[in-house]
């Protein structure tokens, strides 16, 4: 069995993007930082985002059963951290300013893109569950900067157009 700090540590090579995961719906609004985001296909329209168990949002989305995915632009690492911590979640949505989606989940005003989504399947692995997600809507700011994760911190991506 390969030792979690070798798999962490292989892991902070890979580069991702920063993700704000959020819902509302009757468990509550509840969001939360993640860069294990990636798409699944284009028919229908999946993506998949892995949320762990023991998180103290988990039971909000698995009620809610719909998320929005919020990517970042390379100068929203601030909100990334709020929502990657321990801050209370009243004030991690106070940080930023907000519009409800299609679902009823919060989409990010300024994000490079927001995926607004209906959970359709969840497999649990090990400690967390993969959330397959039906894209409902695309909202697309046009920022030209993402925001990247490598290496344990985060990196601006900026457009060489």
């Amino acid at each position: 069995m390969l030792e979690k700090t070798l798999f962490r540590d292989a892991m902070s090579r890979l580069g991702a993007a920063v993700n704000i995961i959020t819902t509302d719906g009757p468990a509550g609004r509840a969001g939360f930082t993640a860069s294990a985001v990636c798409s699944v296909t284009d028919d229908p329209p999946t993506l998949l985002v892995c949320l762990n168990r023991q998180a103290s949002v988990w039971p909000v989305f698995n009620e809610n059963r719909h998320l929005c995915v919020n990517t970042l632009t390379a100068n929203q690492s601030e909100l990334s951290t709020l929502f990657g911590g321990k801050t209370p979640m009243e004030a991690r949505f106070a940080a930023a300013q907000w519009r409800t989606g299609v679902t009823g989940c919060p989409l990010l005003e300024g994000a490079l893109v927001s995926f607004d989504c209906q959970i359709s399947q969840v497999v649990s692995v090990g400690t967390h569950d993969i959330l397959f997600c039906q894209l409902q809507d695309v909202v697309s700011a046009g920022a030209p900067h993402g925001l990247v994760w490598f290496d344990r911190r985060y990196h601006p991506l900026i457009s060489a157009v």
